[in-house]
């Protein structure tokens, strides 16, 4: 009886009723109750409790069935219509309780969103090669293309720097970002920048 004291591992009630059960034969019922720190009461609750036949047995067989059938691939959702196909008149929170009570969950795992698609169109070569210096004015132009908001709307903001004073030559904002974008900004830049 040392088990079925409340220690790190408490059991459930129902658990040491089943205990209680089991050693009725070799002991009184009082010493035992007394042993486990349990009511007669809740012991007698979990003991008929245990003696009535399951009310969901045929519809736990045919979760499972289902279950089994479509790979467990199916969660409470899609069984409960399932069910509801077949003729049981059932809820889809009862199914959640008994595909818990079965020990079965749907396997499927949710993919993460990924925006990578892979290499798209060519790279350019690296001309730069990190080297971000220029010895004079319009040597090295950069370019880049940055999302912010404003106000709650996302706005596209494409700017051309030259690396030998760091100065913005021109610049676009846009609400997408897109071609003609780029393309305005560099006629731009090449309208101020005639040589």
């Amino acid at each position: 009886m040392a088990g079925l004291s409340r220690g790190a591992h408490c059991p459930r009630e129902r658990e040491r009723a089943q205990a209680i059960e089991g050693l009725r034969p070799q002991c009184r019922l009082s010493v035992l109750l007394k042993a486990a720190g349990m009511a007669r009461s809740t012991f007698y609750y979990h003991f008929r409790k245990s003696k009535q036949p399951d009310k969901y047995a045929r519809e736990k067989e045919s979760i499972i069935r289902l279950y089994h059938e479509h790979k467990g691939r199916y969660g409470y959702r899609r069984i409960t219509v399932e069910m509801n196909k077949i003729g049981y008149a059932i809820n889809h929170k009862t199914v959640l309780k008994l595909m818990n009570i079965c020990g079965i969950k749907s396997q499927v795992r949710l993919r993460k969103y990924c925006s990578y698609k892979g290499q798209i169109g060519r790279i350019a070569p690296n001309l730069l090669q990190r080297d971000f210096a220029a010895e004079k004015p319009n040597q090295k132009w950069v370019t880049d293309l940055t999302e912010f908001s404003v106000c709650g709307v996302k706005l596209y903001l494409s700017p051309i720097m030259d690396l030998y004073n760091r100065e913005i030559i021109s610049y676009k904002i846009a609400e997408r970002p897109n071609f003609m974008q780029i393309m305005k900004m560099l006629d731009d830049a090449f309208a101020r920048r005639l040589d």
